[in-house]
């Protein structure tokens, strides 16, 4: 993932049957350089990048790439929505008092949480896991 290219970017677009734009790959390359970003951060890094761009085309392109699994959409309860490149299952750690996000994996590399107690006949595919707790930047 960290050797993607423009082009790399540009197939995946085109495979979900989208359109490549400039910025459509300036916010995938700021997702990707900035994750856990909120979408007004991206958007300051994509008019950093690129110059011009509306808050409405970034966000038009955070979604379209979501919905087609291009990036990822978290948003744990209480907080803002944050976006990143990682879309594999993996699981975060959030501080409650600085709201830092960081990435673990599941539990011995494997994921176990997508094995309910009881499914209720549903077929699951993805889980969400948000541990809290103090970061140790903020334990001192």
């Amino acid at each position: 993932m960290e050797s993607e290219t423009n082009s790399d970017i540009s197939l995946a677009l085109k495979e979900a049957g989208l359109q490549v734009t400039a910025q459509r790959l300036a916010v995938f390359r700021s997702v990707k350089s900035k994750p856990h970003s909120m979408a007004d951060e991206l958007l300051e890094h994509v008019r950093a990048e690129i110059g011009t761009i509306s808050r409405q085309a970034v966000y038009d392109a955070l979604n379209t790439m979501t919905e087609h699994g291009i990036i990822r959409r978290i948003q744990p309860a209480g907080l803002s929505a944050r976006y990143e490149r990682q879309v594999d299952n993996h699981h975060h750690l959030v501080c409650r008092k600085c709201g830092t996000f960081v990435d673990t994996e599941c539990q011995a590399g494997k994921a176990p949480c997508l094995d309910a107690l009881n499914d209720h006949g549903y077929i699951i595919d993805e889980a969400e896991v948000i541990y809290w707790g103090i970061c140790p930047k903020c334990q001192n």
